[in-house]
């Protein structure tokens, strides 16, 4: 089996982590697994590309200029034939959408992998919207979590092309990991309590919620320290609310990190506050780090 997974990325969050997981389990066992990542004139990120190209993953870029560029739709035909693609795995709305209008009379296996949908704005109500109607046209479809499996059937999608998948990760990478967070930031706060976040800053994963909750907690207990680890559109914003609460001594951006392992060690305690979500990878590998 050769799978193309398709999708456009933004940076290294969950849909990601799953793609890489998902690849090298199929390599391993023999199959081929190959990534086709969207090259946002607008927002380009090639941190997915980097990362599967030093692990060994096939991964190429499709040049897009715009959401609405039909021209993706002839690179993405050309690329499925190029890697001699026998199954494409869309990952999220723009990737589902070109996949469909690029293969839909082609015959080749259309899958995708339904991570959740953000609810925040107009805009992106529209596209969550054609995002189910294109999928009623996919052979299968994966379902990270029984909330999207019922958004999905609620979209009248057959529930025989669903499948409840639950995310999962490896857990050998966060098993010997060593917590260096402490020493690092904080020399002379030894015996603080770390409270962190993981995820990408952006509305739906609520980060002014927890900056707001830090600042009530700090009132009662001040040495407290509160990291947020990630990147994303809201950071200036983010940071504004963090001075004006003043509480910029205890509250840290500490910005996209390689070493998660060690993040996540260094926790005493871990937050979710996101507004909207399908099934977490970040307190997934928090779990494991424990």
């Amino acid at each position: 089996m050769n799978v193309l997974h398709v999708i456009s990325s933004g940076g290294m969050y969950g849909a990601e982590a799953v793609i890489l997981n998902l690849s090298r389990a199929l390599n391993e066992m023999g199959h081929c697994s190959q990534l086709g990542i969207f090259l946002n004139e607008k927002n380009p990120n090639l941190q997915l590309h980097d990362v599967a190209l030093s692990e060994n993953i096939q991964s190429s870029l499709i040049s897009c200029r715009s959401q609405l560029d039909w021209k993706v739709v002839g690179r993405l035909r050309s690329l499925v034939q190029e890697t001699s693609a026998t199954v494409v795995h869309a990952h999220g709305y723009k990737a589902d959408l070109y996949s469909y209008a690029a293969l839909r009379n082609i015959g080749i296996p259309l899958v995708s992998t339904c991570h959740g949908w953000i609810a925040e704005g107009a805009a992106t109500a529209v596209y969550g919207a054609a995002d189910r109607w294109a999928l009623r046209k996919f052979d299968a479809i994966v379902a990270v979590s029984e909330k999207v499996r019922q958004r999905l059937l609620h979209a009248d999608i057959s529930a025989n092309k669903i499948c409840l998948i639950e995310n999962g990760i490896d857990e050998k990478p966060f098993e010997h990991a060593t917590a260096s967070l402490r020493s690092e930031l904080y020399p002379a706060l030894q015996q603080a309590v770390i409270v962190g976040l993981v995820g990408r800053l952006s509305p739906e994963k609520g980060i002014d919620i927890f900056i707001q909750a830090a600042a009530r907690i700090l009132r009662q207990f001040p040495s407290t320290q509160f990291v947020v680890v990630g990147d994303g559109p809201d950071r200036d914003k983010l940071q504004a609310l963090i001075d004006e609460l003043q509480v910029a001594n205890n509250v840290h951006l500490l910005g996209r990190r390689t070493d998660m392992p060690s993040i996540y060690r260094s926790l005493d305690i871990m937050v979710s506050s996101s507004r909207t979500e399908g099934m977490p990878m970040a307190i997934l590998e928090g779990m494991a780090s424990q």
